[in-house]
């Protein structure tokens, strides 16, 4: 079982056994949706995940829709009815114990942002550099 929540709290889930998948994604929808050059990703069946609180819905193309916190705006869930039908994604950073599920593949990367394949090689801080 693990757990995770959005960033206020007012919002958290569980999800039993093993997921589909767990990958990072490089779509434009992804990028605009979290303002981010790519978002983690762990596909579960819905059966296996539990939510409380009420995300607000947000279709984000003909068939996805995005499930996020209407009070701290974190960006929790994905579904697609024809991609994944009966499927739930769930956003690996609202893990609490982000390590669970490493991504195991980068999905969409046709769409990278055009640095991605050098971001590997760029200076690593623990925190902000001086």
């Amino acid at each position: 079982m693990v757990k995770g929540n959005c960033h206020c709290e007012a919002i958290s889930y569980e999800a039993s056994g093993d997921p589909v998948y767990s990958a990072l994604c490089h779509c434009s929808d992804c990028q605009k949706s979290a303002g981010a050059p790519m978002v983690g990703w762990t596909l579960f069946p819905e059966g296996q995940v539990t939510i409380s609180g009420k995300p607000v819905l947000y279709q984000s193309s003909e068939d996805a829709t995005r499930h996020f916190c209407g009070n701290c705006g974190t960006g929790l869930f994905y579904t697609n009815l024809v991609t994944f039908p009966g499927m739930i994604d769930i956003q690996t950073a609202t893990l609490t114990d982000q390590s669970v599920f490493p991504p195991a593949i980068h999905v969409q990367y046709v769409e990278a942002a055009p640095w991605m394949e050098g971001a590997g090689a760029l200076p690593k801080f623990d925190r902000y550099p001086a």
